[in-house]
C-alpha cells in the first residue's frame, strides 16, 4: 500500500471516531522517521485512548501490521507510530504546548535532515 493511502486511510479513521484539528505534515524532506506525521486532538483522555486503540486495529485490518502505541500511561498525549506515518494525539491544552506543527512547518535541506 503506497504510503498516500496510509495517510489518508489514518485521516479518515480520525475523522470518523470525532479526531478533532487534524493535521497533516510532510516529513520527506525534513526527517528519515517517517514520511508524514499525522496530528489531531481529542476531547478526554478517554477518547485519546479510544483513538489510539481504534486505529491500531482499523490498520490491522487494512494489513499494516506491527503499529506501536506510546504513552499509554499518559492521560494528554498518545503517539501511533504507523511505520512511516507517525501520529500524535494531544489533548488540545498539550497539543498548543508542543506546537508541533510550528516546529515541523520550517523547511530544512536534506543534508540537515534529523533521523
Amino acid at each position: 500500500m503506497q504510503i498516500s493511502n496510509i495517510k489518508n486511510n489514518i485521516e479518515k479513521i480520525l475523522d470518523d471516531n470525532k479526531a478533532q484539528c487534524i493535521t497533516s505534515i510532510d516529513l520527506k524532506n525534513k526527517s528519515y522517521i517517517a514520511d508524514f506525521m499525522i496530528i489531531a486532538s481529542g476531547t478526554s483522555s478517554r477518547h485519546l485512548q479510544s483513538l489510539s486503540e481504534i486505529l491500531v486495529t482499523e490498520l490491522k485490518k487494512i494489513g499494516i501490521q506491527n503499529c506501536r502505541i506510546e504513552g499509554k500511561d499518559s492521560n494528554d498525549w498518545k503517539l501511533v507510530d504507523a511505520h512511516d506515518v507517525i501520529v500524535h494525539l494531544f489533548h488540545p491544552e498539550k497539543r498548543e504546548f508542543y506546537d508541533l506543527e510550528k516546529m515541523w512547518s520550517e523547511e530544512i535541506p536534506k543534508e540537515k535532515a534529523m533521523i
